[in-house]
């Protein structure tokens, strides 16, 4: 029987336990990201998803990364990204510079003010990460437990369409 005539009603759709196990990643994702973004606003002034472009930005390196590459990673439009550097500029987090093989377009780099708030924002957020998410895990599960989320997230990524 193919999967998808098992579902013929909405309380069996509801109740499908593929359908639940999604709706379960997604609501802890969703609940840990509101706490754990609202710790990093309070204790560190930035957003979320500024600590994210940080931390993007701490692997890419020197000499730092294009607009359309941390909109690929981040998923978000090149507007948005150009809107939140901006922001982020503003805020003394990072600087923008000639790209030596682009004479039209911009790297971004972390300043030594964003080094300093993603090292400061990462310790706390690992401390969170580790009590709110591991920690509430079996011991001999979370190791296997984060392999297996990175194997999705990387799916994930290579499934999606690359931004233009």
């Amino acid at each position: 029987m193919a999967r998808d005539s098992q579902i013929t009603t909405a309380e069996q759709a509801a109740n499908d336990k593929l359908v639940l196990a999604f709706g379960w990643l997604q609501g802890a994702a969703n609940r840990l990201e509101y706490i754990l973004g609202r710790a990093i606003e309070k204790e560190c002034g930035i957003s979320h998803l500024m600590f994210e472009v940080l931390l993007i930005l701490g692997r890419a390196g020197e000499p730092g990364m294009s607009m359309r590459a941390i909109a690929q990673e981040r998923v978000l439009t090149t507007g948005g990204v150009t809107r939140l550097v901006d922001r982020m500029e503003a805020a003394g987090l990072v600087a923008r510079d000639e790209n030596p093989g682009d004479r039209r377009g911009r790297l971004v780099r972390l300043t030594r003010l964003g080094e300093e708030t993603a090292v400061r924002a990462a310790r706390l957020h690992a401390e969170n990460v580790q009590r709110l998410f591991l920690d509430q895990l079996p011991p001999e599960h979370r190791e296997q437990f984060t392999r297996d989320l990175r194997t999705l997230s990387f799916s994930a990524r290579d499934a999606l369409p690359r931004l233009r």
